[in-house]
Parts: structure tokens; sequence; C-alpha cells
């Protein structure tokens, strides 16, 4: 029978031809050396001088471990121990000696339910290692000893795509219907992409219905190689240039039961992120860290699973090179992340399908990612504006007041929104006629002002108006549109109308019922947006108004770690029915099918890009939505943590993303709100929203100084707009992102990997929020190289709505030569800290009260040029609106670049939209000698020239659609 050995990378040999790797004969030695016999008294003065060592290089250790990157590298695993066996059990005294020789962080867990007082009986049970720790470190007390029994390869050959194998089991496990045989298939389906897929080939099962690229030739010079070792089984993929091990699953067994599929991977390094959507720090902790994977609706915090499921992370290696894995399963699962460092994979469902993305460097891992999962759609540009909404408006003239108040201090506002507030009975399709009976002209009122309309839609539908008086449901009754229960009924839950139905968006004929749904209601208020919310599918029940049935489904062999303990907790049950599957299976993905429903209707109806917002997501959302990240609180800690999360979305694909600003729940200080409104004007999807029963927390709620402080913020947000529409462009076209961890642009600088206070936008403005209360300076680090201060010397604009916009026009640009270290800024409580990357060319425009008004404004190019006198930059520009413009060739690109004392402007791509448009004014920060002349294409033009080495040019009126050139002698 087939034993589980942990093997070495190094110790995996690549054979010939088949690349099998067959089991050594030869005894490796164990990681501890062997005792040796002695007298009791040499015993005690040896161990004296031992303990003297150890305490003195455990000091000296310490030391240098503190002050060293290597302290970051990965424990080697224990070498594996030759046994031979003679029958299922492993001998007793030959598992405690290879029980002890495991080091604490490579004990992979044996006993993983939640909850679970394990004793040494049940642990040995599962012929598993039982050494009890202390119960606050996390470390299992059972756990695999080097021989639990697992797969054997077999029958391996080489496919037109990579390789194909039989994988087989003698031993039975401890979950119930083990599957004894799977099929392995390997495809090298790019040079920096390998496919794994593991299978039951007698069994057809679920796998998650998101399209994916199919490949029909392997590629010719991949980045990587496959090494397969035969008995136990056990898959290492290596980066060939480096020789980095990315991917080693010998060190633990894999588990492939019905409803239990687990395996473990060593990681190259302690820096890994991703696994979305949890309350986390973007640098993963990794000390026996469990983030379990299946959609709940809950308020956004530690240690428990939240609105979203993503299986993907992205490792930083300890030479700077990145990689990423995407395991592509849907059913609720753990992934167990330990300080070896590796982690562990465990699912109830589906197959083993996952993708190993080469990189090498971050944004490449991102982009490689998004071209299996699709790319995010580019949003409509009002989406890009600053939106406004609470639950507590109570009806449509408070909810215009605001409004009004907004446009009569200047202040910036794209688009309005209305939470549950604005329905009948709060049912969907529906809006109160006695409350909101002026939401139509409310709307149209918008429109008038160059602004937009969003409104919430819940998921739950309504199963208990009067029949023919509620067309939704009746409607949807008749059609099926609904989930059934096991017994074929519609599966009743309870939502904020009460009792209701669930939608099921895995079969077409629902979209065709949300759509026509949707249209009617669009004929009564023109909004412009959707808000899809509870859409977990959150429920106030647990299961059903029924309950749920005493099955394998609603109650599996092995839960997860989810919130409440049961996979129906707080949402309807697994074993409910679905057109494509049980829910079980579909679970996580309710958001996506939600959203991609409402994006389809929504192109429908407007016949322009569609805006919707979703809380729960799953990968390929981006495509269909975007997200915010759920019901913060109003704490500073909400305001530090929502970084982290805006960070990890746009890895995963979701760039138009935010928190609420200000916090949902509970009442803000007013510092708090000055200071999330300036961070959150640099969130890509930028909204202010808070809770019922606490007092309104718009700009114009407070104070003459907090107003004028966000007004400024908000007005800066507005000035950058070119720079963030571009910014999605690339993420639509290319896979970029647009919140950008600093590690993306510095990969080499291990001081960047934890960062998680600052951000890029692109890769060139450094943003510096401050996060804590009472304070007028920020901690920021900055590295290598020149950083030039985004603000300006006060001047007044024209019309005197913008004077407290005086710091935009013009650049300052003092500069900072940094050797990558921290610095402490001044941070006033109207400014939050902005630089520009050397080597940048940066569009902005004089801001507005709406995007539809500064869009059309002229452009002021800033230039922060490099130390060698170069920098670049583009500007993406179109209608804003229309469908797929890039795809049809709708649109104008214009690249800038800086070299030898000249700007040029090419017009790669030109449109009529691009006429519209003039550049106004020129700023070049690091220009460092005044010039005795400045050409506009080949004339002199006038000019200004700082002791802070900043040459501006103004006047320009040059055309956008055409090519100019700027210089200067």
């Amino acid at each position: 029978m087939v034993s589980y050995k942990l093997l070495n990378p190094e110790d995996v040999q690549l054979s010939e031809g088949n690349r099998l790797v067959e089991e050594q004969e030869t005894d490796r030695s164990f990681l501890l050396p062997q005792r040796l016999p002695c007298s009791i008294t040499t015993s005690l003065i040896v161990t004296g001088c031992l303990l003297l060592l150890l305490c003195g290089g455990w000091l000296v250790g310490t030391m240098f471990w503190l002050h060293s990157p290597s302290a970051l590298l990965p424990h080697k695993p224990p070498s594996p121990s030759k046994v031979h066996k003679t029958d299922s059990r492993v001998n007793d005294t030959r598992l405690r000696e290879t029980c002890g020789r495991i080091p604490d962080v490579w004990r992979f867990d044996c006993y993983p339910e939640k909850g679970a007082v394990v004793t040494r009986e049940m642990c040995e049970a599962r012929n598993c290692c039982f050494i009890p720790s202390s119960p606050s470190d996390g470390i299992p007390w059972c756990y695999y000893p080097l021989e639990f029994p697992s797969y054997t390869l077999r029958l391996v050959n080489d496919t037109d795509l990579g390789q194909k194998g039989t994988l087989v089991k003698e031993v039975k496990t401890y979950y119930p219907a083990d599957i004894m045989t799977l099929e392995l298939e390997s495809r090298y389906e790019s040079d920096t992409r390998l496919r794994v897929r593991i299978t039951d080939p007698s069994s057809s099962r679920y796998e998650v219905p998101i399209s994916v690229p199919t490949i029909t030739k392997k590629a010719e010079s991949a980045a990587y190689t496959v090494e397969l070792s035969k008995e136990p089984f056990g898959l290492i993929v290596r980066r060939s240039a480096t020789g980095t091990v990315l991917l080693n699953t010998t060190v633990a067994p894999l588990l492939y039961a019905d409803q239990f599929l687990q395996f473990s991977t060593a990681l190259p390094s302690n820096f890994i992120y991703g696994l979305g959507e949890h309350r986390s720090s973007f640098l993963h902790d990794i000390q026996w860290n469990t983030l379990t994977m299946w959609a709940r609706d809950v308020p956004p915090m530690e240690k428990t699973n939240l609105y979203g499921a993503h299986p993907f992370y992205l490792v930083m290696e300890k030479d700077g090179n990145a990689h990423g894995f995407f395991l592509l399963n849907s059913n609720a699962m753990d992934v167990i992340l330990q300080p070896a460092p590796a982690i562990t994979w465990r699912t109830i469902g589906g197959i083993l399908d996952f993708y190993v993305f080469l990189g090498p460097d971050p944004g490449s891992v991102v982009e490689q990612y998004l071209d299996v999962i699709g790319r995010p759609a580019m949003p409509i540009y009002w989406a890009l504006g600053y939106h406004l909404c609470r639950w507590g408006f109570n009806s449509s003239e408070s909810t215009w007041e605001v409004v009004k108040r907004m446009r009569n201090y200047g202040v910036p506002q794209d688009v309005m929104w209305n939470d549950i507030d604005y329905m009948d009975r709060i049912l969907d399709f529906t809006f109160d006629p006695v409350n909101f009976a002026t939401l139509p002209d409310m709307v149209k009122d918008l429109h008038a002002h160059g602004q937009r309309y969003v409104m919430i839609m819940d998921a739950g539908i309504s199963s208990i108006q009067p029949e023919g008086s509620y067309l939704p449901y009746d409607e949807g009754l008749k059609r099926g549109v609904f989930i059934k229960d096991t017994e074929g009924k519609t599966l009743i839950g309870k939502v904020w109308p009460g009792l209701t139905a669930y939608p099921d968006f895995s079969d077409n004929v629902t979209h065709e019922w949300w759509y026509e749904n949707l249209k009617k209601f669009h004929e009564q208020v023109p909004f412009d947006g959707l808000w899809i919310d509870m859409n977990e599918p959150s429920n106030f029940l647990d299961g059903s108004t029924n309950g749920c049935p005493s099955n394998n489904l609603d109650n599996p062999p092995y839960t997860p770690g989810v919130l409440g303990g049961l996979l129906r907790a707080k949402t309807i049950c697994a074993s409910a029915v679905q057109k494509q599957s049980i829910h079980y299976n579909l679970h996580s993905l309710y958001g996506l099918m939600e959203g991609k429903a409402s994006a389809s209707a929504l192109r429908r109806i407007l016949a322009k890009r569609p805006f919707v917002i979703s809380r729960s997501t799953f990968p390929s959302q981006g495509m269909y939505t975007g997200h915010w990240l759920g019901d913060n609180r109003s704490q500073w800690k909400d305001l530090s943590s929502s970084i982290s999360g805006i960070l990890t979305f746009n890895l995963l694909g979701i760039p138009l993303v935010g928190a609420d600003i200000c916090g949902f729940s509970e009442e803000p200080q007013e510092e708090l709100c000055i200071r999330w409104t300036q961070l959150g004007v640099f969130y890509p999807f930028s909204r202010n929203h808070n809770a019922i029963h606490v007092k309104s927390q718009d700009p114009t709620a407070f104070s003459p100084l907090a107003r004028t402080a966000m007004k400024q913020a908000l007005l800066l947000r507005y000035s950058l707009f070119p720079l963030l529409y571009t910014l999605f462009h690339h993420a639509h076209v290319q896979g970029h992102t647009v919140a950008r961890p600093l590690m993306f642009e510095f990969p080499k600088d291990i001081k960047t990997y934890g960062i998680e206070k600052q951000f890029l936008w692109g890769r060139n403005l450094l943003v510096t929020p401050v996060l804590e209360p009472g304070v007028l300076f920020v901690e920021g680090y900055f590295p290598e190289g020149l950083w030039y201060d985004y603000y300006t010397v006060r001047h007044t604009a024209s019309k005197p709505i913008w004077k407290e916009f005086s710091y935009v026009l013009h650049s300052q640009g003092d500069s900072i030569n940094s050797t990558g270290e921290e610095l402490r800024l001044s941070a006033p409580l109207d400014k939050i800290n902005l630089h520009l990357r050397e080597g940048s060319v940066v569009p902005m425009q004089t801001p507005n009260l709406t995007l539809s008004v500064s869009s059309g404004q002229p452009l002021h190019l800033v230039t922060a040029l490099s130390d060698n006198g170069t920098a670049c930059g583009d500007l993406f520009w179109d209608d804003g609106d229309s469908l797929d413009t890039f795809e049809t060739d709708q649109y104008a690109y214009i690249v800038f670049s800086v070299a030898q004392q000249t700007m040029t402007s090419q017009v790669l791509h030109n449109h009529l939209e691009a006429t519209y448009i003039t550049v106004e004014s020129a700023s070049f920060y690091g220009v460092k000698q005044m010039p005795s002349r400045v050409l506009v294409n080949a004339r002199d033009a006038a000019f200004t020239y700082r002791s802070n080495q900043v040459l501006t040019v103004a006047d320009l009126s040059l055309k956008l659609s055409q090519n100019f050139t700027i210089s200067w002698l």
C-alpha cells in the first residue's frame, strides 16, 4: 500500500521522458540527530553546555533575525524517512519516532473540525500523530505522520497540452466516500500559466460555471518545470529561471473524498496576499491563520467569512519575483496559512482545478489571473465621481434637500443614492407613493444638473402580498424563477419585506424576468445604476421557514469554519435546488450571477455602460460590477483597514471598489469624517453612506471648516479625473490595478511588502493619508528615487466657487530624493499628502460640481522629471458612456513623453471627442536650471520658473487631437 512521505524539492529529480520521479531506495538522514547512549553524568554536563550554547546562540540569532530579511524566508521541511510497513496502520513505535521529528511549523492538521476537543484516542484513530502544545499558539495537536497513506501516481502519458496520469489509493481515510482512483492532468497553457486538474474519472463532479480560456496548443517555452513524485504522489512546480519552488504538494497528503478535498503546499516566502474576502491586513498573517470562504452577510470583522469568496493568492518570492495561484472552486472552504510557510486548501465539493501564474512581477501575475477569469469592465464616466447615500432619508424631499445643499455650498457630487427607504413596504421594483411621491421629479432634476440616480435592489422577493397585487412575485412563481427546496417547492426565507423567495440567477429565464421588472420600474423612475445588496444570499432565518433537511448537504461530514457553524447560518439551505446545480455548490456565486443579470439588464435598458455595485462577489465579478466593502463602522480602525480592502480587491480583478466614507454604522467624529473623506477621494469608487437613526454625515452636515476641507478634497479628485479614467482603461484592456500596492512598483524593495497605510494610483501618484486622531503629521515610506510634492502655491482661480481649491492649478513640486526611507510629513487637517513619482506625466483638469462639466475643461499637464530629465504618461479619452468604445475604436489615445528638454504629445489613436479638449498649461518639476527660452511648436512662449525648479507654461490652447511639442533651452 502507499504511504505518505514528505519530500524535499531538492530530493525530487526530473527523469527523462515522462517526468516521473521514482521512490528513492536509499534512506535520508533525519532532520534531528539520533540520540546516542551515554552516562547520566555525561548527559548532565553535555546538556548544560548545550543549554548555554543554545541560549547564547538564540540571543545572537534573534538579534540577527530581527535585522535581516532572511528571517522572513521559509523553514526547510523535514526530510522523509523510509518506512516499511506490513499493514495499513503504522507501527506505533516507529510512528512516535517519526512524529517527533516533524517541526511544529510543518504540522498539518489531521483533526480540523472546528470546536473539537481532540484526544489522543480520537487522533490515533485517524492514524495521526498526537503531541499537545500550548492552546494559544495554534499549533495542531493532531497532525499527519510522514507515513500517512496517500495516492500513487501511475500510467503517466504526455498529451498535446501536457501530461495525464492516474492516481490510485488503497487505504481509505477518515471521511466517507473516498475516491480511490483519480485522474491527474497538467496543461501547459502558456509560458507563464500552468493549469492542473485532479478529477474523478468514473463520475462527473460539479465544476464552477464561469468561462475560462480553452487552450489547444502546449506552451513552447514555459517559464516553469513540472516534476511529479510517484509514491506517494506529489507535484512540484519550479520557476525555470531561478529554481524557486512555487508549488510543492509533497509536504502533506492529498485527500479526495466526495465532500472533503484537501491538499497542501509549501510557500517560498511569508509574503502572501489576496484570499478575499476577509477583514485582515493586506499582507496575510501566516501564524496558523484560517481564512474561511463561504459568502456571508455580516458586518466586517476579523477571523470570519465575509461577503465574497476569492480563492486566489499572490506571493512575493525572496528575490523580488512574484507568482500567483488560483483554485477554481466555489464550494465552502478553509484556507490555512502556517508559519512553515505553507498553505492548505480544504474544500467540501467540486474538483481540484487550479492555476499557477509565473509573473514574474506582481503586476503581471494579476494580468495573467485576469486572462483566466476576465478583465474588469470600463466604468461609465460618472461612476468615478462622488456618490452620496444614507439609510434613513425617509422621503424623496429629504433626499432632494441634501442634493440642493451640496450644490449651494459648491461641493462636487455626481450621484445620489437611496437605500431601502424609497421602496413601498420594502418591496423590490416599487417606490413609496406617499413619502417618495416626488422621486421621479427628483431624478429628473438630477439629470437636468448632470447628476445621476442609483437605488438599492435586494435579492429577496416578497412572497406574502395578496395574489395579483405584486406582479414580480406572481410572475416569477408562474415562470418558476425562484430557488426550490428538495421537495420542488419555492424555498421561503425572510429578509426586509418579511417572508421572501429568492430568484435563481443561474437560470436564464430569471435573467429575463429580472430585466423585465427593472425595465418597468425604469419607466416610472429613470434610474441610472443599481446597487444589489443582501445577495450572499442573506436570510434572517437559518435555511428557510421549514428549516433544512437532515442530509449530508446541509450537514456535511466536514463544515468549514463558517460564522454560525452551519452552512445554512443566515442564508438558505445548501440542499436548495437551482437550475445549474444545488445551492451547496452555487452559494458563493449568487452575487456574481445576480451581478451578471443586472449588468445585462442595464445594457438593454439604457444602451450605455452599466453601473452596478454588488456586496457579494466571486472571481470574474469585475466584468459586471464594482464592490463596496460592506457595513463598516465609524471608527479609526475601519478607516485604516479600508486601504487593505481596496488593495486586495484590485488584486482580485475588481478595481471599482471603496469603503463607506465616514463609516456606515455609528456617528463619526468630525475629524474622522474629514480624514476619511480625504482618503475616500482616492478610493476608485468613492461613496459616503451611513445608517438609519444616526446623524447625517454628508459634507454639508459639519462645520464650515470641515465642509471646506471635504470640499477641497473632492475637488482634488475631480481635478485628477483624466488620470483615474485612464487607469481604468488600462485595467479594462490590460488587467492593471488602479489602486496599487507599493510593492507592485518596487518589487525588489522588501520594505514595501507590508505597507498598507499608503498606496499608489497607477504607478505615479503616492497617497499618504492620516489614519489616526489628533495628529498634524504622518509617517510615510518613500522608495528609492525622486518624489515631488503634488501641491501648488496659492493661486485664486477665476470663478469664486473654486477659492478653496487654490492649490491645484500650478504645482509647487518640492522634491524628495529618497534612498528608501520613512519621512515625517506635515498633515494639517485640510490636507492629504500626495507625491508624484519621478518620470511621470499626469493629466488633470479644472474641477467643477460634476464630471459632466469638469471632464470638458482644458487639461493641465504636470510632469515630474527623473534625474536624467525624462518622463512619460498617457491619456485615454472617449465619450464616457458608450458601450465598448475601445473594442469599436471609438476613442482617442495620446502619449506624452519628455526627453532632452522637450515634451512631445503623440496622438496614437484619434477620435472626435479629443477635438473638444485643449491643453491649457504644462508644469515641469525638476528643471535644474532656469531656461532662457521656451518654445511651443517651435514658437516662443511665456513661462515662469520658480526656485524649487518648477517650470510652468500657461495659456497654451493646444488641441489635444493634434501632436505638439514644448521645449526649453
